[in-house]
């Protein structure tokens, strides 16, 4: 099973911030989740459009600017980091799923990614790109297929995964509130991995663990590495 560090380690330590991201590469996750909103140029690594709930500060992102945001604190003296301060502090020491929740530029996206396989030290099996916004996903596709895709979905479609064959994604990144063994099955057919967010307790460990998914997010990665090391193999791909 494959352990995927949801926002880093964010149960622990503020979330989308580096300092959450080393602790979890610490506790032994091989793959870390972030999200990022493009905004003034910049690629910033934040889950929310709105600054209130993970820093001290107030708006929207468009609200502020490059210096105002930097100024911000998210917890524990950590700033919100930029896309391109992230991978170049990661380094290649693990994968790297990089959620699209707002983006205004998609060949700047590729070439943060060009800059991450050339100069940071990551190969390009280690970047996993994922997206509710599916359109955004086809485009990247077309433009640099190199990468690989996650599809999202919050919900069960009528198609099951085809929409991710489709998109010709590597993965369909699914809620846990509505997995289960026909769609899992249904990946598997269509040679899709499967990725379940997010998943925290021990009894949801074990019944994914059941139904054969790849892998999980997890908010304490650490706790779920614990769970998993030496019950089953946790690489189940992606980390390459």
């Amino acid at each position: 099973m494959l352990v995927i560090a949801h926002r880093g380690a964010r149960g622990e330590l503020p979330e989308n911030t580096l300092l959450a991201f080393e602790s979890a590469i610490e506790g032994g996750a091989r793959a870390i989740e972030l999200d990022i909103h493009q905004h003034q140029g910049e690629f910033w690594v934040i889950h929310d459009k709105w600054v209130n709930r993970t820093t001290d500060g107030n708006g929207p992102l468009t609200w502020h600017s490059y210096d105002g945001l930097k100024s911000l604190d998210a917890g524990k003296g950590e700033r919100i980091p930029t896309l391109d301060e992230t991978l170049k502090t990661l380094a290649g020491r693990c994968a790297v799923n990089i959620e699209l929740k707002g983006l205004d530029d998609i060949n700047s996206l590729v070439e943060h990614l060009e800059l991450a396989v050339n100069e940071y030290g990551f190969a390009e099996g280690q970047l996993l790109i994922s997206s509710f916004n599916h359109h955004w996903l086809a485009e990247l596709h077309r433009i640099a297929p190199q990468y690989k895709l996650a599809a999202l979905t919050a919900n069960k479609p009528i198609g099951l995964c085809q929409f991710a064959q489709e998109l010709g994604a590597y993965s369909v990144n699914v809620d846990i509130d509505v997995i289960d063994g026909q769609m899992v099955d249904d990946a598997k057919k269509r040679g899709l991995k499967i990725f379940v967010y997010t998943v925290n307790r021990e009894e949801d460990w074990k019944r994914l663990q059941t139904l054969g998914v790849d892998g999980i997010f997890c908010d304490k990665p650490v706790d779920a590495v614990r769970y998993f090391s030496g019950i089953t193999d946790q690489t189940r791909h992606w980390p390459n």
